[in-house]
């Protein structure tokens, strides 16, 4: 999207001092929608540029989306240490505080519905619901080669690992990433808690993945494993284009604006 047309950014301190971006679209005493992206994106390429923040301000909501650490505008650490699974969910806690909102629904792509996920254990009914697009169970972040794709950003050696070769094709493709950032990211991230049917959140929530989309049955898997979880199939989208989709959005907007349920503690 244009510069013209971007939200603000204000920038929140992480609890071990990591800037974080955020934005903030709709009336604040409106119901909040905290947005959080997927791997190598940002707020704006993967909610406001998708149509996303747009539709969900225009359904009455107050929209909250943050850059991850490691991506879009906020601090981009080079150690993998400032990438564990408490400090991503810890930051989401930072930008409600600071925002001084106590409740809110959540909507997470890929990473962001992984790091969703242990927000909504970690933080109770502060979390009312959730959906959670392209989430895998297990730790898809296990087979990346970490050695081989530092060998190929320092030194521009060939990458052979076919996953590895997508992770970072796919980083490549947004201005302004830094590979490097990310590489740690992978790194600190992995073998960290998982989505599992033993640790499933207790809200409702929505699955949603793409009928093209290689986790489609583990995703699916994870809903049936949720108290209160459903699934939606993303028709004719991959793990790569389903944000954008139509008919994702709809059904999350549906989702989100059905009567309040009762969180089950």
């Amino acid at each position: 999207m244009s510069p013209r047309s971007a939200p603000l950014q204000r920038f929140v301190t992480g609890t071990d001092g990591v800037q974080i971006a955020t934005y903030e679209l709709g009336h604040a005493a409106h119901p909040t929608v905290l947005l959080v992206h997927g791997f190598a994106s940002s707020a704006l390429a993967n909610w406001y540029g998708t149509g996303w923040a747009r539709d969900l301000v225009r359904a009455g909501f107050h929209v909250l989306a943050i850059d991850q650490r490691g991506h879009g505008a906020s601090e981009k650490p080079h150690s993998a240490t400032a990438y564990t699974m408490d400090l991503l969910v810890a930051d989401l806690g930072q930008v409600l505080d600071a925002y001084l909102v106590d409740e809110a629904a959540y909507v997470g792509y890929s990473l962001g519905a992984r790091v969703g996920w242990q927000a909504a254990r970690a933080f109770g009914g502060r979390i009312t619901r959730a959906v959670f697009g392209g989430i895998p169970d297990g730790d898809p972040l296990e087979r990346f080669q970490i050695a081989d794709a530092r060998a190929h950003l320092e030194h521009g050696a060939p990458v052979t690992d076919h996953l590895t070769g997508v992770y970072l094709k796919m980083a490549k493709l947004l201005p302004g990433n830094d590979l490097s950032a990310l590489v740690a990211l992978v790194e600190g991230m992995r073998g960290g808690p998982q989505p599992g049917a033993d640790n499933a959140p207790s809200q409702p929530l929505l699955f949603a993945t793409g009928s093209e989309d290689p986790i489609l049955a583990a995703s699916r898997s994870l809903s049936t494993a949720a108290p209160q979880g459903e699934f939606f199939e993303i028709p004719a989208r991959s793990h790569f284009n389903a944000p954008p989709s139509r008919a994702f959005r709809d059904a999350g907007l549906r989702f989100l604006q059905a009567p309040p349920l009762v969180f089950r503690e």
